[in-house]
């Protein structure tokens, strides 16, 4: 029986509860609960306490006791912040913050630059207090404040309840300020360069260099100074073992094959080391150093990104070693290379001595699909197209999202659905990825650009509009003005 993540949003009442129904099935000898006290108690007691309950529980999730189990979701807690909820305030200066700043989950359109209007409007709100002025980049006057009281610069307020240095990192004007400056003070004042929240108490934190970043599921923007200021931070101590980071700027937006931000994390530790203070804090929760290399690795190959390919196995990171999150279905990279027809990134791994795959029929299928092989497609015949078409109708809606206009337009020939739902459409997925050629391609081949999700009843156009993909954007409100 494998050991079971905590669910989101853990709660120790819950957790609770599942201990005393663990313990009403043993005594009422459930096997299914017999079985996981055999697995996960030490020794398997005559008579159950809820005590043994409350072990067993907090070993399945990981944890050795009970109080170390508790101790982390006093952690959780403590650092649990949910900035993408707090409501509009009448205060200029707490309303400025609000809606300067990443939230990463109420990014809406327009959001940022209402916070550009508001500092027009009343240039004061940039140094009303340490956060505003570390949000503005706002130098002088912060150091000013801080030669006043140090202690402001670790100090915890503003409308997320965040340190200074998270509103400097997570602030997105248009105006430029003195950033990388302006964090230097701080951090000179004491300011924690690994200061971080857990957004909505997901274990992943949110750090200071997570915000220098940016991207994520909704490709937030970098920030103006964002390789610099992250050199900033990473100078001072932060640790380069940024799990949010790795995410946001690999499996969890949109993608590219830069390599920027990892050659400056590799150079400041990413990989190596223990982890730094918040593994510390959060455990077994965050992937190791080594872990995350994995999943980088894994990323690349899923995504198609040679370049990344090559600098992480010039660091020596695994082959073979499959990536722990649910979008690599334990395929190993060299596999998902080939089943998303990413051929020079196959031979990189290949090179490098990666175990070439045993793939099905169906796979094999794919992989020649994906890889834009008309000849080697043909070989396959009919009756494996037959089941092809049946059983893996999605294929056309993984062309789209890897943007691969010439596979979608084989797909099409062969007899698949461009218009095949899986929560959303091909189409959706290209106007996500601001992708104008696969756009272009789906709408030749029948695609429907009026065609909504199952989410959110959205059509193409009102993805590519709320994910702010301009490109897209333009071509479909030109090409389909009746769609507006």
């Amino acid at each position: 029986m494998p050991i079971s993540r905590l669910p989101d949003h853990p709660s120790a009442e819950a957790l609770r509860k599942q201990a005393k129904t663990l313990l009403r099935y043993v005594r009422a000898g459930v096997p299914e609960a017999l079985a996981m006290v055999e697995e996960f108690h030490p020794r398997r007691p005559s008579a159950p306490k809820l005590a043994d309950a409350q072990l067993v529980t907090a070993r399945r999730h990981g944890f050795p006791s009970w109080g170390r189990l508790m101790k982390h979701l006093e952690t959780v807690g403590r650092y649990t912040r949910s900035p993408h909820e707090v409501p509009a305030t009448d205060d200029p200066a707490t309303e400025f913050l609000r809606v300067a700043c990443l939230t990463y989950g109420d990014d809406y359109p327009g959001r940022l630059r209402e916070a550009d209007e508001l500092l027009a409007a009343d240039p004061g709100l940039a140094t009303a207090n340490v956060y505003t002025m570390a949000a503005t980049g706002s130098a002088t006057p912060l150091r000013a404040a801080l030669a006043a009281d140090p202690s402001l610069a670790a100090a915890q307020g503003g409308p997320f309840g965040w340190e200074p240095l998270l509103y400097l990192a997570y602030a997105r004007l248009k105006r430029p300020g003195r950033y990388a400056e302006a964090a230097r003070i701080l951090l000179d004042h004491g300011a924690d360069p690994d200061a971080g929240f857990l957004w909505d108490g997901l274990p992943s934190p949110f750090t200071a260099l997570t915000g220098a970043f940016g991207g994520g599921e909704g490709d937030q923007p970098p920030h103006p100074s964002g390789l610099e200021l992250a050199r900033v931070l990473l100078a001072a101590g932060a640790d380069a073992n940024d799990a949010q980071t790795v995410y946001n700027l690999g499996l969890g937006g949109s993608w590219s094959d830069d390599t920027a931000h990892l050659e400056l994390m590799l150079e400041y530790g990413l990989g190596r080391g223990d982890g730094g203070p918040w593994r510390a804090r959060l455990g077994h929760e965050l992937a190791s150093p080594a872990e995350l290399l994995s999943e980088e690795l894994a990323t690349a190959a899923l995504r198609g990104g040679p370049r990344r390919v090559r600098l992480l196995l010039e660091y020596g990171v695994p082959v073979d070693r499959p990536g722990a999150h649910p979008a690599f279905g334990g395929r190993t990279p060299y596999e998902l290379a080939l089943l998303h027809g990413h051929r020079e990134v196959a031979e990189l791994l290949a090179a490098a001595g990666a175990r070439r795959p045993e793939l099905g029929e169906l796979e094999a299928f794919a992989a020649a699909c994906m890889s834009g092989d008309a000849g080697a497609v043909a070989t396959f015949g009919p009756e494996v197209l037959a089941r092809a078409l049946a059983e893996t109708p999605g294929l056309v809606n993984r062309a789209a999202e890897h943007g691969r206009p010439d596979v979608v337009r084989l797909l099409a020939g062969l007899g698949f659905d461009v218009g095949h739902r899986e929560r959303s459409t091909p189409l959706h997925l290209a106007a996500w990825n601001d992708d104008v050629d696969t756009v272009k391609a789906l709408l030749e081949l029948g695609a429907d650009p009026a065609a909504t999700d199952d989410d959110h009843d959205s059509t193409p156009l009102d993805w590519a509009e709320y994910g702010g993909k301009r490109q897209v954007t333009a071509y479909l409100r030109m090409t389909y003005p009746g769609l507006m």
